[in-house]
């Protein structure tokens, strides 16, 4: 690819210097736009909601009253998915515009975040722009260890409405970053339930097929339908505020997910249930409203996209590809038939700090997942307990975990315990047209021998396109970077 030689001689000495200041220098001094003509950003950054969790997307639980408005007065994407599923792995993609094996150990949970790579957030404030944030920002991690003096999406705040009080530049744009925390459980407890309760009809819920129809699994989907009501009131109070304020027409406001929800074959699974979520993008009379977008993107598009919008250039090694084009309405030559997606370490919850590596492909009709170490325990050892004080750790602690390890022996919850906790093959196929919610590996079947290889093939072109270490065999980096997460109390 060309670039300014500038922009080369920038980044052969950030080896030296550090290419964070360099880089925001040379994007600044090429900027031509003045920021008081830029839009504002809001980008209201869930944690743990699925898709199609929103009374727009036609889940009749889910009370939504914001993101609705935002999907009616803007675009709705109806296929995005994370590039990992896994909170601060995809943050860190979303903010760097790169695939997770490009980033080191920001492939993995609870890493540092290294200053060899610009940030979409840094390059907005290097060109004029007021960041700020609320809630969860780049997180879980170390940033102290990497030489950052504040977060990497900018200086915290109480929430919106007081970022917007204090903002001294009242001519120049903002991006802030409203990171909600509401859809998670608190260590298997239940803080959303009894509004859930008030509003939500439990006889209503639909209990999905890789879940059993007990208590347990009822009261952890009401209280994550309560959270997806919290997240929803804060989005919509942050909207007010810019009601208020007079800023609405020229904001642009994303409204999506981190990762899919925390319960059993969700987060950190390549699964629908862990890495589908849901987008829509208000921006005033610049979006015709209530269009439907049905390309596949990824979350991780958003940060080259968020920079197009705000009139620079993305850098050159920002491999993620802007939504822009999409948004506008106009021909996007990039094809858009398919997304990737990776994990490495989730917690610490193998010996050896082993990783569990995923790297996988979605398209419309299929779901294929190469599972690079299938010897290992997808879920987290059953005997470590590092984290959440309980085995297989990289299930979340939730009621219905509980319920299953106490019951894993009773043959009508074993194949449920065996699909979420069990060892997995090299090779996963799922056959998205007869088997939605993924519960029937195909991979090995003659019929589907075709598509398993071109699935396949394509999974190792795009690994081979973006460099990735794992297409050596022995190559293990991931189990042996620091991991910052502390344990927690048995």
């Amino acid at each position: 690819m060309n670039t300014h030689p500038l922009y080369d001689r920038l980044l052969r000495a950030s080896c030296v210097r550090g290419a964070g200041v360099l880089i925001l220098c040379f994007v600044a001094s090429l900027s031509l736009a003045r920021a008081a003509d830029r839009p504002n950003i809001l980008l209201i950054l869930a944690d743990n909601w699925r898709w199609p969790t929103a009374g727009v997307l036609g889940d009749p639980m889910a009370i939504t009253p914001a993101f609705d408005r935002i999907a009616r007065e803007g675009v709705v994407f109806t296929h995005t998915f994370n590039p990992v599923p896994s909170c601060s792995p995809t943050r860190s993609c979303l903010l760097t515009g790169r695939q997770a094996h490009e980033l080191g150990e920001r492939a993995n949970l609870w890493s540092g975040f290294p200053q060899d790579t610009p940030v979409f957030t840094q390059l907005l404030r290097a060109a004029g722009y007021t960041l700020g944030y609320s809630g969860k920002p780049w997180a879980p991690g170390n940033i102290e260890v990497s030489g950052w003096k504040e977060n990497p999406v900018g200086p915290k705040f109480a929430h919106f409405a007081e970022f917007q009080a204090r903002r001294t530049q009242a001519n120049a744009p903002f991006f802030f970053w409203l990171g909600n925390t509401d859809t998670a459980t608190r260590g298997g407890k239940h803080p959303y339930l009894a509004a859930a309760r008030t509003r939500l009809d439990p006889a209503r819920l639909t209990i999905p097929p890789e879940l059993p129809d007990c208590p347990e699994v009822r009261d952890d989907l009401l209280n994550y339908y309560g959270g997806v009501m919290q997240l929803d009131a804060e989005a919509a109070r942050a909207i007010a505020t810019l009601e208020k304020s007079g800023d609405l027409e020229n904001t642009v406001i994303i409204y999506t997910s981190d990762n899919g929800w925390q319960l059993p074959r969700g987060l950190a699974n390549c699964y629908d249930a862990g890495s589908r979520v849901p987008l829509a993008i208000r921006w005033g009379k610049n979006l015709r409203a209530g269009r439907t977008v049905d390309a596949f993107v990824n979350v991780a598009d958003l940060g080259p996209t968020i920079l197009e919008l705000a009139g620079l250039t993305p850098p050159p090694v920002m491999t993620m590809r802007s939504l822009k084009k999409l948004l506008l309405d106009q021909p996007d030559p990039t094809p858009r038939d398919a997304v990737f997606m990776e994990r490495e370490r989730h917690a610490d919850v193998r010996r050896d700090h082993l990783s569990y590596p995923v790297r996988a492909i979605r398209t419309r009709d299929f779901l294929y997942l190469h599972n690079l170490r299938p010897d290992r325990w997808p879920a987290g050892d059953p005997d470590v307990f590092f984290i959440h004080g309980r085995p297989y750790g990289d299930v979340d602690t939730t009621h219905v975990k509980d319920y299953l390890l106490a019951h894993q022996h009773e043959p009508a919850i074993a194949p449920y315990f065996a699909r979420i906790f069990g060892r997995r093959p090299a090779e996963e196929l799922y056959d998205l047209r007869r088997d939605p919610h993924q519960l029937t590996n195909i991979a090995d079947q003659p019929a589907y021998a075709d598509t398993l290889a071109q699935l396949r093939a394509r999974v190792r072109t795009w690994m081979t396109e973006t460099h990735d270490p794992r297409l050596d065999p022995n190559y293990d980096a991931w189990d042996h970077f620091p991991y910052y997460g502390k344990p927690t109390p048995r």
